[in-house]
């Protein structure tokens, strides 16, 4: 398989220094004007494991299926250590180890079976990278990835604005440099940050970007979308401190309208019609960047954090304009702006023994605008503050199987009567696997609003002949309005076939 655009010799020491001083921006075959299209649920965080799969979509806490069963670590040990945060520092050999590159080489194909039937992806997707240690006191890693889909490349189902955006993409993923000064752990680059502690669902884990471009059917290390940030950490015996710093962010990656999960959901009234203007990215400025502080301890068993960040929203918020041509017609214009919020939450984690273990996440966010149908209503848009929590837990149960139950709810303080979602939106999770033979397991994930008949189903088989080698074939099931969340690519169910060779 070919790597686009990318040597297959290229020197990853280089990769450092360059992700260093370069502007971070992803390529693709017709580059977005202002995008910072920088991967992808990427190279994933060294506090969680790569096949922990978790995400999130505006107005409703995301669920992916996890590559493998739930664990009890799927995002943080336990207990509290060095080898929790930054790469531990220890001394470097003697005779230092050659070069070793490590990734995946992907590809996915999709069909689309609702009328119109379509192949709606057929990716190929390269991850690889590297890391090692330059002193005692100097440890790097680097990363890219790079993908081609010859769907947009070759069919004509979509916009021309659409093929041009997904038909090849590539980014930096990880990369970074690890050092420590006076107890202090730093680690400068590019990041996966995980605050969030349940299973597959992404609450508290504000501070990361998604690929969405895919919604959130692609595993955890295709869907993050890594930071540029300065981090510092401290530990104290049980106990962990942190602050992050985020000289200009990388949003959320939606595609182009048209494309087959382009996240909008606010139908145009008969006689007009919906246009949607390019994506306003925020300037990177010290006033644009983001910041924030996370603590974390661990008394009786109990691991327990709490933290505060201040950003430019990585999601997207669709601002109206009405450009009406008669009382009853015209064009209704919607531009993407990101909004200046305020993220304050925990997070708790227990293991309860023969009981499973329990998780729990809340978050108050101000400053988050979101759709009303009003047209009266300037910008089409109402401020909102909003807690959303979830609690979890996870099962070992006989025969090689496990089981995950979820439940969550998202509550609007002084909601409006025209909102798209209910005062209190509320919904659950359940996660099952099994081992179906030595080297064949099942699975099945089902997402549910309680509000309304809106849910996700995704049955999926997978055989691992190797360690290494993964072959999985699922299909994925929409239902629900189409001012839902899941409801809106109602007309997106797909059956798909997936391979996957890591090394």
């Amino acid at each position: 398989m070919k790597n686009p655009g990318l040597r297959p010799r290229v020197s990853l020491l280089a990769a450092v220094v360059l992700s260093m001083v370069v502007t971070p921006a992803a390529w693709s075959a017709k580059p977005s004007s202002a995008r910072d299209t920088a991967p992808i649920r990427i190279a994933a965080n060294d506090n969680a494991q790569p096949d922990a799969s978790d995400s999130a979509v505006e107005g409703l806490p995301s669920l992916i299926p996890s590559d493998d069963a739930p664990t009890p670590s799927s995002d943080e040990p336990p207990s509290l250590g060095k080898d929790d945060g930054l790469l531990s520092l220890t001394p470097a050999s003697d005779k230092p180890e050659g070069l070793k590159l490590r990734g995946f080489i992907q590809q996915e194909t999709a069909y689309t079976y609702a009328a119109p039937g379509h192949f709606s992806t057929a990716v190929f997707r390269a991850h690889v990278g590297s890391s090692g240690q330059w002193s005692s006191n100097l440890k790097w890693k680097a990363s890219i990835r790079a993908e081609v889909d010859p769907v947009y490349a070759w069919l004509d189902h979509y916009p021309d604005p659409v093929r041009n955006n997904q038909r090849a993409y590539g980014i930096i993923g990880e990369t970074y440099l690890d050092t420590s000064a006076k107890g202090w752990d730093f680690r400068i680059g590019r990041q996966n940050i995980v605050w969030g502690e349940m299973v597959g669902l992404f609450f508290a884990d504000v501070v990361t970007a998604k690929d969405l471009s895919h919604f959130i059917l692609p595993s955890f290390d295709v869907l993050r979308i890594p930071q540029w940030a300065a981090r510092a950490e401290y530990f104290l015996k049980n106990s962990h401190l942190e602050f992050i710093w985020i000289p200009y962010t990388s949003f959320d990656r939606i595609g182009k309208p048209g494309a087959e999960f382009y996240p909008f959901q606010v139908p145009a009234p008969a006689g007009f019609t919906n246009q949607f203007r390019d994506e306003v990215i925020p300037g990177r400025t010290i006033a644009d960047s983001n910041y924030g502080a996370r603590v974390s301890t661990l008394v009786k068993g109990w691991d327990l954090s709490a933290f505060h960040y201040r950003s430019m929203d990585s999601s997207a918020t669709f601002y109206r304009d009405i450009a009406p041509t008669s009382p009853t017609t015209g064009t209704i214009i919607y531009t993407p702006i990101h909004d200046r919020i305020a993220q304050t939450g925990g997070t708790l984690s227990k293991d309860l023994g023969d009981a499973g273990i329990l998780k729990a996440e809340l978050v108050f966010t101000s400053g988050r605008n979101f759709n009303v149908t009003r047209a009266t209503q300037a910008n089409g848009v109402v401020q909102k503050d909003t807690i959303d929590y979830a609690v979890g837990i996870d099962y070992t149960l006989p025969a090689d199987a496990r089981l995950n139950v979820q439940v969550f709810q998202r509550v609007f303080f002084g909601h409006d009567a025209d909102q798209l979602q209910d005062a209190f939106e509320t919904g659950v999770t359940a996660l099952y696997n099994r081992k179906l033979a030595p080297k064949l397991e099942g699975e099945i994930l089902w997402i549910q609003s309680i509000n309304r008949w809106e849910n996700l189903v995704r049955p999926r088989l997978t055989w691992r002949p190797e360690a290494n080698w993964r072959v999985s074939a699922g299909i994925d099931v929409f239902n629900g309005p189409v001012t839902g969340v899941i409801g809106r690519y109602r007309d997106r169910d797909r059956l798909y076939v997936e391979t996957r060779y890591d090394f």
